[in-house]
């Protein structure tokens, strides 16, 4: 007696719209973020920055250290209904949490007196902003487009995998350096709740 065994399932692939009414919330979180910097709520401005700064680190490193290194041992398709259905969701949410990040730090730097920290804890400010600035252009400038261009390819009937495979070669990289800058500015900005 032999048993016969039904093939799988196939992945049902369904990608998720880029839904472009997200920018009403990106509108609205910048707006409120404008309005905490504002009000000259130094609670507000804190909290604001903590919360924005757990979520973009905390994200990041979870794509970077967890997800990423996952999907690279997927099959293609696997890869592909993930990616579609992540991408339209992290590529507004990723570039607003790090533009609220990197902006309230800056107001917050500034009201706490720590722009006018005389040297050597100046050097403090000077890694953070280092930091911040290479998060945020890796972030916006290389990952967020890499992100896009590959989600188009992959939700046409045939993906080109070689223009995937180009177009994320270094990608995986760059997210772990993500994260290893993430480490970097907690790093620097538990030095600066303790002091400098």
């Amino acid at each position: 007696m032999t048993t016969t065994t039904e093939p799988p399932d196939p992945i049902l692939f369904e990608p998720a719209p880029i839904d472009w009414s997200n920018l009403y919330w990106v509108a609205a979180a910048l707006a409120a973020m404008i309005a905490v910097i504002l009000s000259g709520n130094l609670w507000a401005l804190n909290f604001l920055h903590v919360a924005a700064g757990l979520l973009w680190t905390g994200i990041d490193l979870f794509m970077g250290f967890v997800v990423g290194p996952a999907l690279r041992r997927t099959p293609f398709e696997v890869r592909r209904a993930v990616m579609t259905q992540l991408t339209p969701r992290t590529m507004f949410l990723l570039p607003t949490i790090s533009i609220i990040t990197g902006t309230t730090g800056w107001y917050l730097a500034r009201d706490l007196g720590y722009l006018a920290a005389p040297y050597p804890a100046y050097w403090w400010v000077v890694g953070a902003l280092v930091v911040i600035t290479v998060l945020t252009v890796q972030g916006l400038g290389i990952l967020l487009p890499t992100q896009i261009r590959v989600y188009f390819e992959l939700i046409k009937a045939e993906p080109d995998r070689e223009r995937i495979a180009r177009l994320s070669a270094n990608y995986f990289y760059i997210i772990a350096l993500q994260g290893l800058m993430q480490v970097a500015i907690i790093a620097i900005m538990a030095r600066f709740r303790m002091g400098l």
